[in-house]
């Protein structure tokens, strides 16, 4: 898993158990049981003449997906607006520098990313909405290489971020949650306009 998060494997790269456990120095039995695992999450799945392939979600499902992560995440920002702590919001705003910090290293950006989102839901204190995210969070593996790959992207992140971290701390519930769709819409374009161009080099290979 954390291989595929990390970028190491992508979606529609071929899962082959001798590969895979040679680059992970890992034997055939516990690579086996993890692609079973994947396919079973429905991260992997099983081609006829091909084998275990790491899925490529359409642009359909891409759609879908960030809807699910607007409604739980905007949910998120305005409870965690009501009962977030200074503490929680001081780290978030440290997450926030720390990407700033790392515009020239994509993927340490995107997993620090990661980490501010996961903390946006733990401010919000509710479990039912932390078990929901977290069953998303199998799906965004799918989504493949981050599009922080520009400073024109990072700082659109960092300030939407501050947005969001300014109407947590002043107990704005409505102006949080906005600030939160928002920035996600705009990860939604973003990341639309990437599926295209890789779609168009593909095409021109």
């Amino acid at each position: 898993m954390d291989s595929i998060r990390n970028g190491v494997f992508r979606p529609g790269d071929r899962l082959r158990e001798e590969n895979v456990g040679g680059r992970l120095s890992l034997s055939r039995t516990p690579v086996r049981e993890a692609l079973r695992r994947l396919e079973a999450e429905r991260i992997v799945e099983h081609r006829p003449r091909i084998g275990a392939v790491i899925r490529r979600l359409s642009h359909t499902e891409i759609v879908e997906l960030y809807e699910m992560r607007i409604f739980l995440e905007r949910t998120a920002a305005e409870i965690a607006a009501k009962h977030g702590t200074e503490t929680e919001f001081d780290a978030l705003d440290d997450l926030n520098k720390e990407i700033e910090q790392e515009r020239g290293n994509p993927a340490r950006a995107a997993a620090i990313n990661r980490d501010f989102h996961q903390g946006l839901y733990l401010a919000c204190r509710n479990r039912f909405l932390l078990e929901a995210a977290r069953s998303l969070n199998n799906s965004l593996l799918l989504l493949g290489p981050t599009t922080y790959t520009g400073d024109e992207r990072i700082n659109v992140v960092v300030g939407q971020h501050a947005e969001i971290l300014d109407a947590l701390r002043r107990g704005d519930a409505e102006a949080a949650g906005a600030a939160a769709e928002t920035h996600l819409q705009t990860s939604l374009r973003y990341r639309l306009g990437a599926l295209t161009r890789d779609r168009g080099e593909r095409l021109d290979g």
